[in-house]
């Protein structure tokens, strides 16, 4: 009689642990899914992979001219913001190019260095902006990243879709997917133990 209702016991645990295991792979190949159509291709795209030093050459905002978020057609997500234009010295090559914050940037408005995140107060995004012109000329040089098939002559002052970046996105899925596989295994080798092992019992029986 205690024979019979520990097994059923044990039965329910490992169906429980295998479903978790099932589970967290699941997930995982879900998030590598994502991953693969959504932050690898970026990745693939962004050109700018060689690290350099630029030495600032001009930052200014261009007066009385706006540059236009155009990320949606609808005009009620058409934003206007002041345009801070980056001029740099790519001293590795030696010569003026402009600056982009990001990729983003760059894909979004090549007309202008920098993109605000909200643009909904003028007031505030202007002072930003200012900001952040007055930051470039106390810096004055600082790294910067470019394309050394100069394919694209412009520069980058942080990339979003870096190696780093990439291997980071993908831990935790590997994660997941370790664990999930390490928990299927383990649920395993316990019922074959125990099969193992209440094998002689069944043979007396």
């Amino acid at each position: 009689m205690v024979g019979k209702k520990v097994v059923p016991g044990q039965n329910r645990g490992e169906t429980r642990a295998l479903f978790l295991g099932l589970g967290m792979v699941a997930c995982s190949v879900l998030m590598y899914f994502f991953i693969g159509t959504t932050i690898v291709p970026k990745y693939k795209r962004s050109i700018w992979t060689k690290e350099s030093i630029c030495e600032l050459m001009k930052a200014s905002i261009k007066k009385k001219v706006h540059c236009i978020s155009n990320d949606d057609s609808g005009e009620e997500n058409i934003f206007r913001y002041p345009c801070l234009e980056v001029k740099v010295n790519l001293t590795v090559l030696g010569q003026t190019v402009m600056l982009y914050h990001t990729e983003d940037t760059w894909i979004r408005n090549n007309k202008c260095s920098y993109i605000p995140d909200n643009l909904e107060n003028y007031g505030q995004v202007q002072k930003k902006v200012e900001g952040i012109k007055t930051n470039f000329r106390k810096t004055k040089i600082f790294t910067c990243f470019y394309d050394p098939s100069r394919a694209e002559s412009s520069v980058l002052l942080e990339r979003l879709y870096s190696p780093d970046g990439l291997v980071v996105a993908l831990i935790w899925p590997t994660l997941m997917m370790t664990g999930g596989i390490l928990i299927i295994v383990l649920v395993k080798l316990s019922h074959y133990l125990s099969v193992l092992t209440a094998s002689p019992y069944i043979r007396r029986i």
